[in-house]
């Protein structure tokens, strides 16, 4: 905490200026020296006046003095302490030293002897008004601790946070009853906050000073082993004799704090959406270019290739009704041109899904890739068993892509691919040394892949820091895949 002392700076509460009231025949000095030190002052000859001022505008002072047909100051604090129109104002008797005790019997709250001066009036007056003022905020206190909906507290800094004031609503808050915590060493606000906040609380309210208080939430465990939130609103307060003290209140903020979380898993939620939403569509857009290029090689390759090798057929039956020798080589380039285009269908196929993968499973297809790769490429942990075919897929495109951008970009010496199960989850990792600074951004093949893997409900990351190679790693949950036949 910090050690300042408090500066003087003017009050932060404003009141109302105090009301006067003088009753009887007064010294003539009185009003004009109330007036002159700034008081609102008003002055009736007797009690019965005095009550019609009071019902009009009530008073904080009502200074009494002798009235007329020989009723003396105690007569008149009495009957002015009999009206209900006094309230809680402050009842000051003008007397002669004789009738001092009097007027206190009669209901006066302190007196002023003739003869008196200016200083002794105002500093009489004052005192009462002071008075006055401590009445009405010891009353606004109470008041407020029992209508406040949080725990007024004043915990003593200097003595082990022991607390000296509690509210009731401290026990609906933490479920432990006010009077278990007065002057408790063991059981303070201290000793229910929740373990894992102590230190961040602790520590945010011991670099607290006089001027500034301090807000801060934090979690509470309750009696009955319930954690709840709080808000806390504190003010270090100084005392004599190094003493410090910690006023504040605490709210039960545990309603909002759940609103808040519900609120915040809606907007992931919806950001997740409208991600998973994007991704679909460049899944779509993705197949729909795929489409359209495997009908244009087709169109361009082994399309044109059979409509020529038709054409062709329709020359070879000719030849072979008109000479028969010499159709037999014409056949045979026949067989060749065949062969080509079979190969080339072949090729096409591989590119949209390698027959190896679906017809001898994930090792051997990810083999293939790796023994294509122009860097050495290190294969570990490659399930044995057959997954799901959708999984196996993403698994082998992780591969391809990241083998690929190793040799397009990577300018690396060597690789790894690497699978490992978690439980449900298929991870695939493909690492190299090469130059790093890859991205997952919009346009790469990598973001392609992240929606792929993003459409399995799994997740692909990135590592590629400048200098130090590239991690690709997918985590496809296999619980979110159809099984295979």
């Amino acid at each position: 905490m910090q050690d300042n002392q408090p500066v003087a700076s003017s009050e932060t509460v404003r009141w109302r200026r105090p009301a006067v009231l003088v009753v009887g025949a007064a010294e003539p000095e009185v009003h004009p020296w109330l007036r002159a030190a700034g008081h609102d002052t008003r002055a009736v000859p007797d009690v019965a006046a005095a009550s019609g001022a009071l019902r009009e505008t009530p008073a904080d002072l009502v200074i009494a003095d002798r009235a007329s047909g020989r009723v003396d100051a105690a007569a008149v604090s009495r009957a002015l302490r009999d009206d209900p129109h006094l309230g809680e104002a402050w009842l000051l008797a003008i007397t002669s030293r004789s009738q001092s005790a009097s007027a206190l019997a009669a209901g006066a709250d302190d007196y002023l002897n003739r003869p008196f001066s200016r200083a002794e009036l105002l500093a009489r007056a004052q005192n009462g008004l002071r008075s006055v003022r401590q009445r009405a905020n010891d009353a606004m206190l109470r008041s407020l601790m029992v209508s406040v909906p949080g725990a007024i507290y004043r915990s003593a800094w200097h003595a082990g946070h022991t607390l000296e004031l509690i509210t009731e609503e401290i026990e609906r808050i933490s479920g432990y009853p006010p009077a278990s915590f007065i002057d408790s060493s063991k059981r303070t606000l201290v000793s229910i906050i929740h373990p894992d906040d102590r230190e961040r609380v602790l520590s945010a309210v011991g670099e607290a000073t006089y001027e500034r208080p301090w807000v801060l939430e934090y979690r509470i465990v309750r009696a009955d082993g319930e954690v709840r939130w709080v808000l806390d609103r504190g003010q270090l307060v100084p005392g004599a004799g190094g003493q410090r003290w910690m006023d504040g209140a605490i709210f039960d903020v545990t309603d909002r704090k759940a609103a808040e979380e519900a609120l915040r898993r809606r907007e992931v939620e919806q950001a997740r959406t409208e991600e998973l939403r994007a991704s679909r569509s460049r899944i779509v857009e993705a197949a729909d270019a795929a489409r359209k290029r495997i009908e244009r090689d087709l169109h361009d390759g082994a399309q044109q290739r059979l409509v020529a090798l038709g054409l062709e057929v329709r020359l070879a039956r000719k030849r072979v009704a008109d000479d028969p020798a010499a159709a037999a080589p014409f056949l045979d380039h026949l067989a060749n041109e065949l062969a080509g285009a079979s190969a080339e269908l072949r090729e096409l196929a591989r590119g949209i899904h390698p027959a190896v993968l679906t017809e001898r499973g994930l090792g051997p297809a990810i083999e293939a890739l790796a023994a294509r790769a122009p860097v050495p490429v290190e294969v570990v942990g490659v399930p044995e068993d057959r997954l799901p075919p959708v999984a196996e897929a993403t698994a082998y495109f992780t591969v391809a892509e990241a083998l690929t951008n190793v040799a397009k970009y990577a300018r690396a010496d060597n690789a790894v691919v690497r699978f490992a199960r978690q439980e449900a989850t298929m991870v695939v990792e493909v690492r190299d040394d090469g130059v790093g600074g890859a991205s997952a951004g919009a346009g790469s093949g990598l973001s392609g892949l992240a929606d792929r893997v993003g459409a399995l409900e799994g997740r692909l990351s990135v590592e590629s820091p400048p200098g130090h190679g590239t991690l690709v790693r997918a985590e496809v949950p296999l619980s979110a895949v159809s099984p295979g036949p």
